[in-house]
């Protein structure tokens, strides 16, 4: 039997005290965030999910999520609330809420907040050994991207160095009013 994992309380919220089944509501879980960034949970917290990791963003408008960038496994993406930006392989697509965006391997992209309001997101991605290790995947340049502060200017693997410009999300506590109810 798979044992559950026990949820320990954080300054910034509840987090898997081991590994295991678990339950947790999303209001409860750590985040991380910083302005002009988003805010997304860390359901996994120091035991990541060895086979998909998932989040859900809350953006703000003209908030990127990420920058623009490639994996070598897939990447899903559910709009659950709000309005967002899709740039795909350098085109733009507008989203709203029910919108499914797939992303097999290799495909680049990037999602930004838009519209009057925040936008809810959950984020699936695959976690094989290539796309944890130094092979996976890359930041290119692209202008769509670098229009909507979410772009490199030189293509990179390190995410140091894509990430070199903007803030860094740091743990926070979920903020009442981010997700619908």
């Amino acid at each position: 039997m798979v044992p559950e994992a026990r949820l320990e309380v954080t300054e910034h919220g509840l987090a898997p005290g081991g590994e295991g089944w678990f339950v947790v509501n999303a209001r409860e879980t750590c985040w991380r965030g910083t302005e002009g960034r988003g805010s997304l949970t860390d359901f996994d917290g120091d035991y990541e999910f060895a086979q998909v990791g998932i989040h859900v963003f809350v953006l703000e408008p003209g908030s990127p999520m990420s920058m623009y960038h490639w994996e070598v496994d897939q990447e899903d993406f559910l709009v659950v609330s709000g309005e967002a930006l899709l740039i795909v392989e350098g085109q733009e697509r507008m989203l709203r809420a029910w919108d499914f965006v797939h992303c097999p391997p290799e495909t680049k992209h990037t999602i930004v907040g838009a519209g009057d309001g925040p936008s809810v997101i959950v984020a699936v991605g695959a976690r094989s050994s290539r796309s944890t290790g130094p092979d996976w995947g890359g930041y290119t340049v692209d202008e769509a991207a670098l229009r909507h502060g979410a772009g490199v200017a030189e293509d990179t693997t390190k995410q140091d160095e894509a990430y070199a410009s903007v803030p860094h999300r740091t743990f926070t506590r979920y903020r009442e009013g981010w997700l619908p109810e």
